[in-house]
């Protein structure tokens, strides 16, 4: 049976109390999540003598704790609330009396293919030296052989890992049971460990090494969006995290190849910094657009890490607000709430407004997007559990509490964020129509200035609303199952009118004055 992930070993004397029953049970739940039992004696016996008094009813235990999150000065904290965790649903008298982390990181070789080398040329005789002519044929046919052997020719397909002549003599060597590789037998490099250091320890600094080149993005961006002593103020913060970087870079890259690492390096913050200031002043990024940037990419990093922690309390904590914010943008979204919103506020109905399903879908993914704030606490808590913050242990009896507070909070700022996204463009709309100016369109909503023309005499004219004035222009919705919706900007309301009896005229803005008159018509009519 495949054992449970983890990524920490803690080396934990447990101590157990009760009895014989109270033992067995401990030992099959540290069975039970895979957690191996190294020894175990009576208190005051054996590994805890001279240690802590002797006691018959309590019995030491030499267990290593196995479970997920980051390697730091906390994570002995994390094996004891594992312990407390395991104590509390077993019902045990069980405590950690010592816990001492493993660090058991990998060494980053180098890898190396083998080749033969029965294609060079042989070497001359050591009495015999060589006639010139010969010495350059030699030297072409020695440098035609290492060329075909840098781009893998001759290679055997068996791959070595180590220095270079631990790569030579491996490549050499025969294993039990494989055939017996080729007398002329040599290494050629495949890649260099980028980190000498431990690959763990490569990855965290890697990760520190993303964390200033985000910052120093952030403050060119900010510099370049200030004036004078600030300006100057943020551009030398941003040089500050670019050599903190540079320093951070050369302590993971190897002895060699420092050069190599230094170019990469800095191709990475040229990039970031085009990314962040623009090619020009309109396409350049804002401190906002930044920082929502920065929460993306801390929200999906966070809810991935209490993702890769899943438990059954856990995933209340994430799939509740993933499910509210999907069933909201994409269920409920059928109907469209951001078009319904931006129709009652203009004092229309959703079926007045006639938008396309391709507009709809965009709605609801920018609905989504509003809502997806919701699992920032959860990523936040992903984290917090990661690398083992206090009071998100299964002690802290005010995690859960406090955890449903910050959800509710941001919950309420998710939905105040949607209703002021909808309030701004209806408030961009009515500012537009009193200035009598081009309208803002909405997700597919395309109103525009329109001169009315009736097809019947006024007495004929069915309206709902208010009544119609042709010789002033009108905001017009389109026409959406026979009826055409109207906003009529003096009076700040909607006018509904039958599309069979009108005709519309679009015009270029509301200053324009339509030439309609009734009695133009027809005198059938």
């Amino acid at each position: 049976m495949q054992g449970k992930r983890y990524d920490q070993r803690v080396l934990v004397l447990i101590e157990v109390r009760g009895g014989q029953r109270d033992w067995d049970e401990a030992e099959r739940a540290f069975g039970e999540r895979d957690w191996p039992v190294i020894d175990s004696s009576a208190r005051g016996e054996g590994m805890s003598r001279g240690v802590l008094r002797a006691d018959a009813s309590a019995r030491m235990y030499s267990v290593e704790v196995r479970f997920l999150g980051a390697l730091n000065r906390r994570t002995g904290r994390a094996a004891v609330w594992e312990v407390q965790r395991l104590a509390r649903v077993k019902r045990l008298e069980m405590y950690a009396r010592h816990c001492e982390p493993m660090d058991r990181d990998r060494e980053s070789l180098t890898a190396w293919w083998a080749h033969t080398t029965a294609h060079r040329p042989p070497r001359a005789p050591a009495p015999r030296p060589l006639a010139p002519m010969a010495k350059l044929r030699r030297a072409a046919a020695m440098a035609r052989a290492r060329f075909t052997e840098r781009r893998g020719y001759h290679d055997t397909g068996t791959v070595v890992t180590g220095t270079a002549s631990e790569a030579r003599r491996l490549a050499r060597m025969a294993l039990p049971g494989g055939s017996a590789p080729a007398a002329a037998t040599d290494a050629r490099l495949a890649y260099r460990a980028a980190v000498p250091r431990r690959e763990d320890d490569a990855r965290r600094r890697l990760y520190r090494l993303g964390a200033w080149l985000l910052a120093m993005t952030f403050c060119a961006v900010v510099s370049r969006h200030e004036d004078g002593v600030e300006a100057r103020v943020w551009a030398g913060a941003a040089v500050l995290c670019f050599f903190a970087g540079v320093v951070l870079m050369f302590g993971l890259s190897a002895a060699g190849s420092r050069a190599s690492g230094f170019a990469a390096w800095s191709a990475a913050a040229a990039f970031a910094l085009a990314l962040g200031l623009g090619a020009g002043e309109n396409r350049a990024w804002t401190p906002g657009q930044m920082l929502l940037v920065f929460a993306v990419l801390a929200t999906a990093g966070g809810v991935w890490l209490l993702v890769r922690q899943w438990t059954w309390g856990e995933w209340l904590t994430w799939a509740v607000p993933l499910l509210f914010a999907a069933v909201a943008s994409l269920v409920v979204s059928s109907g469209s709430v951001l078009h319904a919103m931006y129709a009652d506020s203009l004092d229309l109905m959703p079926a007045d407004l006639d938008v396309p399903a391709i507009w709809q879908a965009v709605s609801a993914v920018k609905l989504m997007v509003l809502l997806s704030s919701v699992l920032f606490v959860p990523a936040l808590w992903g984290v917090a559990k990661h690398v083992h913050v206090p009071g998100v242990g299964p002690a802290d009896r005010f995690r859960v509490p406090a955890y449903v507070v910050a959800q509710a909070m941001v919950l309420a700022l998710c939905v105040s964020g949607v209703l002021d996204s909808v309030g701004a463009a209806v408030a961009d709309f009515r500012a537009a129509a009193v200035r009598k100016a081009e309208l803002p369109s909405y997700f597919g909503v395309e109103p525009e200035w329109t001169c009315i023309e009736p097809t019947v005499p006024a007495a004929k004219l069915g309206t709902r609303g208010g009544v119609l004035s042709p010789e002033r222009p009108y905001v017009s919705f389109g026409e959406a199952g026979g009826t055409v919706s109207l906003w009529d900007e003096p009076a700040g309301k909607s006018v509904q009118v039958s599309a069979e009896q009108v005709r519309l005229v679009p015009v270029a803005d509301g200053s324009v004055r339509c030439t309609f008159s009734y009695a133009s018509l027809p005198k059938g009519d």
